[in-house]
C-alpha cells in the first residue's frame, strides 16, 4: 500500500522513515552511525516488529530526532506538533520530503551548520632557523579515536584549519614575499567535501580547493599553491598538501604538509647586497623562519546535537629539527 494521506502509517513504512540505508535515507543511517558522507554519530531510534502498532511515542521519537538534526544543519522542516497517546496515528505530511532535506544536507558536510567551536592553535611547527635553503616541510597530523568519530566530525561541519606565517616582521624583500604568500593563503579550511581560503591575491599555480575530507587518499593531495607575485621573487611559492593513513570509513588520521619553496634563480637578486652591484638581500639561503598551525573547528552540542565528534590528539610528521609547541 503505498505512504498517503488518509491511511494509518504501517511498520514497514515507519521502519523506512527510521533506519533505511539506501535513497530514500532513513534517519538512523544519515544522523547516526551511518557510512560514507551520512552519519553523525547521534543515537540511534528503534524499529518497530512486523505487525506491530505504530504509536505516538514511535512518531514523537522521529519527529524530536528531525528537529535535532533541523537545528543544526539550519534546514526548515514542515511544521508538525507532537501527537499523544489515544490519537490516531495517521499518515504525517511530508515526512519523506523532510527525511530527503536532512540526509542532503549531511552529505554535503552541514554547510549551514552554526553550532561549531573554533580551537585554538592545536600545533605550531616552526623552522628551526632563518636561511633554509631551497625548501622548508612542516607536517602535522590530527587524529579521531575512530573513524566513524572522524567522519561525524567533517560531516557535522567540522573542518581542519591550516595557517601559514613565517616569525618575520617586514624586513627584507625575500621576507616579505613568503610573509605576503602566508597573508595571501589566510585560512585553508579542510571540510567535508571541499577546501575554502580565506585569502587572496599571489599567483595561484595550483588549485585542488575542489577536494575535501571524502576525496583525500593515502597518497598526498595539493590543495594549493601560491607564486609571489613579487617582481623579485616571482618563483617563491608556498604549497599545501592533505592525506588520510587509509581510506575514508577505515581512516584515523590526517596528515597536513606545508611545503615553502625558494629556487636556487631567486640567488640572482642582489639589490642591498654589500658585495653586488647596488647591495641587497638576494642570498637564496636569506629565507625566514617559516610557521605553520592547526586549528580543529568542531561540531558542538548548542544546536541539538548530543555527542560532540571532537579530534584525539595531534602529532609532529616531520620538521625533526625545528620546534613544535
Amino acid at each position: 500500500m503505498a505512504y498517503q494521506a488518509g491511511d494509518t502509517i504501517l511498520d514497514d513504512e515507519y521502519n523506512t522513515f527510521v533506519n533505511s540505508s539506501s535513497s530514500p535515507y532513513g534517519y538512523n543511517h544519515f544522523a547516526g552511525t551511518g557510512s560514507g558522507v551520512y552519519g553523525l554519530g547521534e543515537s540511534a531510534i528503534a524499529t518497530v516488529s512486523d505487525g506491530d502498532t505504530i504509536n505516538a511515542s514511535h512518531w514523537n521519537a522521529l519527529f524530536t530526532g528531525m528537529d535535532t538534526i533541523a537545528n543544526h544543519t539550519n534546514d526548515t522542516l514542515t511544521s508538525r506538533a507532537a501527537v499523544s497517546a489515544g490519537d490516531t496515528i495517521a499518515i504525517k505530511a511530508a515526512v519523506a520530503a523532510d527525511l530527503a532535506t536532512l540526509a542532503a544536507s549531511v552529505a554535503a558536510g552541514s554547510p549551514n551548520a552554526t553550532a561549531l567551536t573554533t580551537s585554538a592553535s592545536l600545533q605550531t611547527i616552526t623552522t628551526a632557523s632563518e636561511g633554509w635553503d631551497n625548501t622548508a616541510t612542516h607536517e602535522h597530523s590530527i587524529t579521531w579515536a575512530s573513524a566513524d568519530r572522524m567522519r561525524h566530525f567533517f560531516n557535522g561541519g567540522g573542518k581542519v584549519r591550516i595557517v601559514t606565517s613565517t616569525t618575520q616582521g617586514t624586513t627584507n624583500p625575500k621576507d616579505q614575499s613568503f610573509i605576503d604568500l602566508g597573508t595571501a593563503l589566510g585560512n585553508i579550511d579542510i571540510g567535508s567535501l571541499a577546501t575554502t581560503r580565506s585569502g587572496s591575491g599571489e599567483t595561484e599555480t595550483t588549485n585542488g580547493l575542489a577536494n575535501g575530507f571524502h576525496d583525500l587518499g593515502t597518497g598526498y593531495t595539493s590543495l594549493i599553491k601560491l607564486t609571489s607575485n613579487n617582481a623579485n621573487y616571482t618563483s617563491n611559492n608556498i604549497e599545501l598538501f592533505a592525506k588520510l593513513n587509509a581510506v575514508v570509513g577505515t581512516a584515523v588520521t590526517m596528515v597536513i604538509k606545508m611545503v615553502a619553496s625558494d629556487p636556487a634563480s631567486d640567488a640572482q637578486y642582489t639589490e642591498g647586497n654589500t658585495d653586488g652591484p647596488s647591495g641587497g638581500d638576494g642570498d637564496i639561503k636569506n629565507t625566514p623562519r617559516m610557521v605553520t598551525n592547526i586549528y580543529a573547528i568542531t561540531p558542538n552540542t548548542d544546536e541539538g546535537l548530543t555527542t560532540s565528534p571532537t579530534h584525539d590528539s595531534v602529532g609532529n610528521e616531520g620538521n625533526a629539527n625545528g620546534t613544535t609547541t
